[in-house]
C-alpha cells in the first residue's frame, strides 16, 4: 500500500484532510477545463488510489464558482481536428480509462458542483458515487454542440442507470443544460445546497463515509459498477461472497462488540 496525503499535482489541485482527499481543477479564470495533461494526470490519481491506505474517499470541489466546462477548446478540442484516426483513438480511450479508474478506485467519490459542469465536467460528476450541488448549478452533456456522439467517456453506459432511459437521450441528443432542479428531480442529484455550505455538505458526506467501514465500503463500491453486467443470480451470489469476506474483517467483530457493550462502534477499515 501507498501513501497519497501528500501528493503533489501539477495540473490540478490536491488537498488530503484526514482521510478525505478535495480535488480541485485549477483554471478558474475559464471556468476550469481539462487539458490533455490533467485528464492523464487524474486518470493515473484514480488508478494509484486503489494502493493508497491513507485516503479513503475523495470530493470533487468547484474552484471560482464553477466545476468544471469540459474540455478545453484551445488546448484539446483544436489539436484533435489535426489528428489522425489512431492518435483519436489513443486519445478517447484515454479518456474512457480516466472514469474506469474512478469505478474501479475502490473509494467512494463525492462531486460537489456548482456553476458549470458540461462535457467532461459532466462526465466526473456522472462517474462520480454521490452527487450534490447548488441551485444555481448547469450540467450539460454537450457533445453533440461540436458535432460529436452523445456516446462519450460512458455516458450511453452510466446516465441512463441515473436518470433513466428517456431523460438519458433527451440530454445525450440535446446537448441542452440540465437545470439544477431537473437534476436533483430525475435522481442525478442527490440533493441541492446553497453554495456557501456546499463543501461543508460534501465533506461531512464524506467525514460519514469514513467514519465507516472503508474496507466494506470499497466491496460495496465494486459490487455497485460490476452487477450492472450481472443477472440476478450471479449479482445475489457476488454479494453472498462479498459479505462473507466482510464477516471476515476485524470491523465486523468490533461492531458486534459494540452492540454488546451499548456503545458506538469505532470502525478501522480492516
Amino acid at each position: 500500500m501507498t501513501s497519497m496525503a501528500a501528493l503533489k499535482p501539477k495540473h490540478f489541485r490536491w488537498q488530503a484532510e484526514g482521510r478525505i482527499a478535495k480535488i480541485r481543477l485549477d483554471r478558474p479564470e475559464r471556468k476550469n477545463p481539462l487539458t490533455f495533461d490533467s485528464y492523464a494526470e487524474l486518470r493515473d490519481l484514480f488508478r494509484a488510489l486503489v494502493y493508497a491506505d491513507d485516503i479513503d474517499a475523495v470530493v470533487f470541489l468547484p474552484n471560482g464558482g464553477n466545476f468544471c466546462s469540459g474540455g478545453d477548446v484551445h488546448d484539446i478540442i483544436g489539436p484533435l481536428v489535426k489528428m489522425d484516426m489512431k492518435e483519436l483513438l489513443a486519445f478517447t480511450r484515454m479518456t474512457g480509462d480516466f472514469v474506469k479508474a474512478m469505478l474501479n478506485c475502490g473509494k467512494p467519490i463525492i462531486s460537489a458542483v456548482d456553476g458549470v459542469a458540461v462535457g467532461a465536467g459532466a462526465i466526473i460528476a456522472m462517474s462520480s458515487d454521490i452527487r450534490i450541488a447548488t441551485p444555481e448549478a448547469k450540467t450539460a452533456f454537450l457533445f453533440t454542440k461540436v458535432g460529436l456522439a452523445g456516446c462519450d467517456m460512458g455516458a450511453c453506459a452510466i446516465l441512463p442507470r441515473i436518470i433513466g432511459q428517456g431523460r438519458a437521450a433527451e440530454l445525450l441528443y440535446t446537448g441542452r443544460t440540465m437545470s439544477a432542479a431537473e437534476g436533483e428531480r430525475w435522481g442525478f442529484y442527490n440533493r441541492l445546497v446553497e453554495a456557501d455550505a456546499l463543501e461543508a455538505d460534501a465533506m461531512d458526506i464524506a467525514g460519514r463515509i469514513v467514519s465507516g467501514p472503508t474496507f466494506a465500503h470499497g466491496i460495496t463500491k465494486t459490487q455497485l459498477n460490476q452487477e450492472w453486467s450481472m443477472g440476478l443470480d450471479q449479482a445475489i451470489e457476488a454479494e453472498a461472497q462479498a459479505q462473507a469476506i466482510c464477516m471476515q474483517t476485524k470491523d465486523f467483530e468490533r461492531a458486534y462488540n459494540a452492540f454488546v457493550a451499548k456503545e458506538k462502534p469505532v470502525f478501522e477499515g480492516n
